[in-house]
């Protein structure tokens, strides 16, 4: 009696914004899900068009989890497993299925090879979670290698390519497959990458980014797939730059920890 009076306390306590995240993660994986479907009817664009409505989802459900304060393991986990389907399987069946089966036993292996850098990407990243050591704060602002979500679109321009242009060619097997290793390849790479999670755009610069919102917003409502490809052409034109400023930061994050410790020798022993 004791136990179903407490069993209900619980149930009665538990508040309804600690599953608001996790819905939204069930919103992604069943995005990723459906993006599997449309791939086996055949109906490619569809099929990316779920995977980038499950992106969406994912990239809010952290946010919304951060912002009401309602974090938990069991969402890291769930999304984890999202992240895996949707950004990892999805993509690669898809690519498979609109290219690579022509490229017959080495169009399988490179077509499996994306999920498992998936995998290892997302086991990584879940491990550093776990680990007893904190980072500087400023590396919040970096990812270690291309997440996955950012993966998948990647990977997926060739694609989108073909249906603007209705050419052949991005859609070889050769093009996919070089594109395939090449991300993965990135994805469990230590490069880092801007997470922009923390980024503040300065005052003087809040104006320009406007009018460059409104003009990719612009492009994107003209030609969607030319819209997206070169979103994932500048995200790869920024690597260079985020290991540029990673490597600063930690340089002077170097230089810092040297000098405390020579302050704390000059300052001699403490006086009686």
């Amino acid at each position: 009696m004791e136990g179903d009076f407490r069993r209900r306390r619980g149930l009665r306590g538990f508040s309804v914004n600690r599953l608001i995240p996790n819905v939204l993660t069930l919103a992604a994986l069943c995005s990723g899900l459906t993006a599997i479907r449309f791939g086996l009817l055949g109906d490619f664009r569809l099929a990316v068009i779920a995977v980038i409505v499950a992106a969406i989802f994912d990239a809010l459900d952290g946010r919304v989890a951060r912002r009401l304060g309602v974090a938990s393991r069991f969402g890291a986990e769930l999304d984890s497993l999202s992240d895996f389907l949707c950004f990892g399987v999805a993509p690669a069946l898809i690519l498979y299925l609109a290219s690579l089966k022509d490229g017959g036993a080495l169009g399988w292996v490179v077509t499996v090879m994306f999920p498992i850098c998936s995998a290892l990407r997302l086991a990584r990243f879940n491990t550093g979670l776990l680990s007893e050591t904190a980072p500087p704060i400023w590396t919040g602002s970096y990812f270690t290698g291309v997440p996955a979500p950012a993966g998948a679109l990647l990977v997926l321009i060739p694609l989108m390519l073909s249906f603007e242009a209705e050419a052949a060619w991005p859609r070889h097997a050769l093009v996919v497959g070089a594109v395939l290793v090449a991300v993965g390849g990135l994805m469990v790479s230590r490069l880092p990458t801007f997470s922009f999670k923390k980024g503040r755009v300065p005052r003087h610069l809040v104006l320009p980014a406007l009018l460059a919102a409104a003009l990719v917003m612009g492009v994107l409502a003209s030609s969607p797939w030319i819209g997206l490809s070169l979103l994932g052409f500048v995200y790869l034109g920024l690597i260079p730059f985020s290991w540029l400023a990673y490597r600063r930061q930690a340089a002077q994050e170097r230089r810092v920890s040297d000098v405390v410790p020579l302050r704390a020798m000059d300052s001699g022993p403490p006086s009686d």
